[in-house]
């Protein structure tokens, strides 16, 4: 969903902005054919009861409230349930963001204006001195989400977060009584281990394999299977950690 317009509203500030994804979809498209003749599935939705296909404009939403027994909504009502400012970006307050578990991110958008803004101009300064990130609320589609508007030297990224109850943590805290010397090798092992984080490094294997396989098989040449490292599997904890500082 590209260009989505919208606004921030930051107090009795209005700033319009233009939504777009931040992240695309990296993968190679498939199509699903028919083994026998090569021709593509279709994907039709059928009623069984009336045994018949049925059209978009003849579908709506049911609540099972029982087993087979339904509370319908048309799109006219649900849409009476979003909030009042829906095409708004309305902001909360705003907190530090260390204190959110990246587990709670779930889509992030770069928030842009059409034209040059003081008002985004000044806001983008703002987060910026303030090192804080403004935690709001806004409706994307038919779906409510709280979000985070963050400052970058890009522009405004916004991430929209799942809620509390989505996000299945354990009630448990781990257990981390360790042996001091395997921790010790386990820091150390992690110092050697670390390095700056540099996103044009790390490339997408699997993706890059397919593309040479399509490539070999326009060129009618088998294809190779990835090459895998082989790993020794060292049981002793204390062993492990050592002759992986070794081989480092």
């Amino acid at each position: 969903m590209p260009n989505i317009h919208s606004s921030i509203s930051f107090g009795l500030v209005n700033i319009p902005v233009i939504m777009n994804p931040l992240i695309r979809n990296n993968d190679t498209s498939f199509n699903q054919l028919h083994k026998k003749c090569l021709n593509r599935i279709q994907y039709i939705k059928y009623c069984d009861y009336c045994k018949t296909p049925v059209k978009e404009k003849d579908i709506i939403k049911g609540y099972e409230y029982e087993n087979d027994k339904y509370i319908t909504f048309p799109k006219e009502e649900l849409d009476k349930l979003k909030p009042e400012n829906e095409k708004e970006i309305e902001i909360v307050s705003f907190i530090n963001q260390k204190e959110i578990d990246p587990a709670y991110f779930e889509k992030s958008y770069i928030l842009a204006t059409e034209k040059k803004s003081k008002a985004y101009s000044l806001f983008c300064e703002a987060l910026k001195k303030v090192g804080k990130v403004a935690l709001a609320k806004t409706v994307i589609g038919s779906k409510f989400y709280y979000c985070i508007l963050r400052f970058t030297n890009k522009g405004i990224v916004m991430t929209t977060l799942f809620f509390n109850e989505e996000v299945n943590f354990p009630n448990e805290k781990i257990d981390t009584d360790v042996n001091q010397k395997e921790l010790n090798l386990a820091i150390k092992l992690i110092d050697e281990l670390s390095d700056k984080f540099e996103p044009s490094k790390y490339l997408d294997e699997y993706q890059n394999n397919i593309k040479v396989a399509i490539d070999d098989k326009l060129n009618g040449k088998p294809i190779k299977r990835a090459k895998k490292s082989q790993r020794k599997q060292v049981n002793d904890l204390l062993e492990a950690l050592e002759k992986s500082l070794k081989k480092k």
